[in-house]
């Protein structure tokens, strides 16, 4: 039976560098629209004049645009910061993680990890608008090397969106019937981005993206290429190797049919060429007989008086 061309762990190799050269495929073909869009996109500034404009369009929207707004929020109300007397926010997010060491009794040392205890998100309305100008005991110490594990600290963060940040909101922009504008995620899809910096960092991050995508689905496809390859080069040796052998048989077979009865009997190659006397066998040739280490025939063992010349006509 003929083995298989492909072994099994070639076969996984390839199906997985198929499989993963689809998906990062996917991604990258799926940054690439939206790099697209924001490329395609108006860019807009906050100004008097953007409603005016938004209102000329067919149904007083416009599908996918770049907004920005710099270092001025109107908001309606804001966050004050917990940590900073003073510090106001329109988008505030507060993280509590509990750090511990974890005691690693194959690396004979404490590894660190963490555990989220809450997190919470608060945010208001705001509108944007153009640039106006411990110590521990023994008993605790030895709880903790018996348990394997001791409290590090418990970290509280605080990330807020600062009143006068700069922003960038990408998506579809909105006039409402009592004049004001709202900038929302797309209606008939595309990504909504609300960003700090300007629509080139944000399309910049993309296309980087988009590159790490690609190039990983460039190197699963040329592996998986690589595979199908060298199982392709093995079944080609395979076959003439086998053509080879088949064609190498027929002389083997001619080769066999006529030489084992008239060839010498101890090199096997050579024709007989002398009668053995007096027992009379014809065995061997005559340098064959020549080099015998004692003078006794091959096929009887009885003694040679003498050798006669063998003519076949």
């Amino acid at each position: 039976m003929d083995a298989s061309p492909v072994t099994p762990g070639e076969l996984l190799c390839l199906g997985s560098s198929l499989a993963f050269s689809g998906l990062f495929y996917y991604l990258y073909r799926k940054k690439a629209r939206v790099v697209a869009c924001i490329q395609e996109a108006p860019k807009l500034q906050v100004d008097d004049e953007l409603p005016a404009v938004v209102s000329a369009t067919d149904g007083r929207c416009l599908p996918y645009v770049a907004l920005e707004g710099k270092e001025t929020l109107h908001i309606f109300f804001s966050l004050p910061s917990h940590y900073h007397e003073g510090l106001q926010g329109v988008i505030q997010k507060l993280l509590l993680k509990e750090h511990r060491l974890i005691w690693n009794s194959l690396a004979r040392s404490w590894s660190e990890s963490e555990r989220v205890l809450s997190e919470q998100v608060y945010t208001v309305p705001f509108l944007l608008a153009s640039p106006d100008t411990p110590a521990h005991g023994f008993r605790d110490l030895l709880g903790q090397y018996l348990s394997g594990e001791k409290p590090k600290g418990i970290l509280e963060t605080e990330e807020i969106l600062r009143v006068g940040a700069g922003l960038t909101g990408i998506g579809e922009l909105a006039l409402h019937p009592d004049g004001s504008l709202h900038l929302q995620p797309p209606a008939q899809g595309g990504e909504y981005f609300l960003c700090l910096g300007d629509w080139q960092t944000v399309l910049a991050e993309l296309e980087s993206a988009r590159g790490l995508w690609k190039g990983a689905a460039i190197l699963c496809a040329a592996a998986g290429l690589a595979v199908l390859l060298h199982a392709l080069c093995r079944a080609y040796r395979r076959a003439r190797l086998k053509q080879q052998s088949e064609d190498k048989e027929p002389d083997s077979e001619e080769a066999g049919d006529g030489g084992p009865e008239d060839s010498c009997v101890i090199c096997l190659t050579r024709p007989r060429e002398c009668v053995l006397l007096s027992c009379g066998h014809i065995c061997c040739c005559f340098r064959c007989f020549q080099a015998l280490p004692a003078r006794l025939c091959p096929i009887c063992r009885g003694p040679i008086d003498r050798v006669v010349p063998l003519y076949q006509a």
